[in-house]
């Protein structure tokens, strides 16, 4: 699909996708116009806790102001998880896991779904799906000599890389170098002291810190 091309082609520009979850609305706002003022584009925000169906229907409704903002939901699991956040705006769905059913919903709506692999069979079940992008998660546990060891075994996949990759030039550039199309940033970008200080300014410079490494953008 020519829509899922192009947010694929998105993730792979920017190189990092910030993810995050927040059960108060406004520090979610907060951090979500601080990423896109550092020059982020492309942001995950998680289904992980009871607020994060409206809080995320909140932040699709400020996309108008933030021309560009491609914004997805991750830790979806169930089919019906799809199905509201597909509703409430969600421009793409990520998973932990390969779930037959999730896809078959987001093959429904045509949205693009990245489901999370950890072995090659997972891979391979979800290329045969119609995958084009999966996540290697944990990545902490695989290493990046996962990638380099399985991509030739996969070609047309591309690999997005969640967990244990730090807001670092050399920890990001190890797994870009390795083969992965662009890696995932939690609490190691969108640390605790940013949600409770509330320190946005600071966080956009971070921000934009990150993003101007070399090889990025």
């Amino acid at each position: 699909m020519e829509r899922e091309a192009i947010l694929i082609g998105q993730i792979k520009a920017e190189g990092v996708l910030p993810l995050y979850y927040h059960d108060d609305v406004t520090v979610c706002e907060g951090v979500l116009r601080a990423l896109y003022n550092g020059g982020v584009r492309c942001v995950e925000f998680t289904n992980r806790g009871p607020q994060a169906l409206a809080n995320f229907t909140h932040l699709v409704s400020l996309k108008s102001t933030m021309p560009g903002l491609i914004l997805g939901i991750g830790t979806i699991k169930t089919p019906q998880d799809a199905s509201a956040f597909i509703d409430a705006g969600a421009d793409f769905l990520i998973s932990p896991v390969f779930d037959a059913s999730v896809a078959d919903i987001a093959y429904l709506h045509k949205v693009l779904w990245i489901p999370g692999c950890m072995t090659p069979t997972e891979i391979h079940n979800a290329q045969v799906a119609g995958c084009n992008i999966v996540k290697l998660f944990p990545g902490n546990v695989l290493g990046p000599g996962f990638i380099e060891a399985i991509k030739p075994l996969f070609s047309g996949i591309h690999f997005l890389v969640t967990g244990g990759v730090d807001a670092t030039e050399q920890s990001i550039m190890t797994w870009l170098k390795a083969g992965a199309a662009g890696v995932g940033l939690g609490s190691k970008l969108i640390t605790k002291n940013v949600l409770v200080t509330k320190q946005y300014a600071e966080f956009t410079a971070t921000t934009k810190q990150l993003l101007s490494i070399e090889g990025l953008k």
